[in-house]
């Protein structure tokens, strides 16, 4: 089990939402957040920050760090077409893990929000379209589609029609805007309904998309 930071806005939460981190960060990452969510009328929510497993990141020159999968130069460009398989597919089981826990805390699958920011979110799209159970909804935050071409075999039916909040800036340095665009029309193209968002910004998080995300969960959890 992946250790992770809690937070719980109230006592006995009906709701949980677990956050994967991007590249190099860490649980703590998105935790100041939380007060930053007017999650008003959504019930008591116990937020799940997992710290990513340990590994050698060959993009940054086999530096360890905080990694859910392996990344390559090119590998966000189209250029390689390399994805990390093996990575993605041992950081898919430990956010399943971690659905795993919640529901034995008596959390139903119907209150369990996937949520990450770039790396963190492309294992939210990896993990939550997959999950055998309706979840509540997928939030994937400056990030693109990895295993797209295995989706439409492995996509669970459960999770056909789930809330997703896709946001991405336009000025993005890491994760190419077009990247991100292209995987929403993957999405779109196998049925999913995205509710799209993009900002001015960089590879980064902007007051006007905390905003959207808050009303975006007090829909999701209603």
């Amino acid at each position: 089990m992946l250790d992770a930071i809690e937070i719980e806005t109230a006592p006995n939460p009906a709701a949980s939402i677990i956050w994967m981190h991007g590249l190099g960060a860490d649980g703590g990452d998105f935790a100041p957040i939380v007060p930053e969510l007017d999650l008003a009328g959504a019930g008591a929510v116990r937020f799940v920050f997992p710290h990513a497993p340990l590994r050698p990141v060959t993009i940054n020159n086999g530096y360890v760090m905080r990694a859910w999968y392996d990344v390559a130069f090119g590998d966000l460009e189209g250029r390689t077409r390399r994805v990390d398989e093996a990575g993605v597919r041992e950081s898919q089981a430990a956010i399943e893990a971690l659905i795993a826990r919640e529901k034995a805390r008596g959390i139903p699958a119907r209150r369990i929000v996937l949520a990450g920011f770039s790396q963190g979110g492309a294992m939210a799209l990896v993990a939550g379209l997959r999950h055998a159970e309706r979840l509540a909804g997928i939030m994937a935050l400056s990030t693109y589609l990895l295993l797209g071409d295995s989706l439409a075999a492995e996509a669970s039916p459960a999770n056909a029609d789930v809330p997703l909040f896709y946001a991405h800036g336009t000025h993005d340095p890491v994760i190419p805007f077009e990247l991100a665009r292209t995987s929403r029309e993957q999405l779109a193209a196998l049925g999913y309904a995205v509710e799209w968002h993009e900002y001015r910004m960089p590879h980064s998080v902007c007051p006007e998309e905390v905003a959207a995300i808050g009303g975006w969960l007090k829909r999701a959890l209603a």
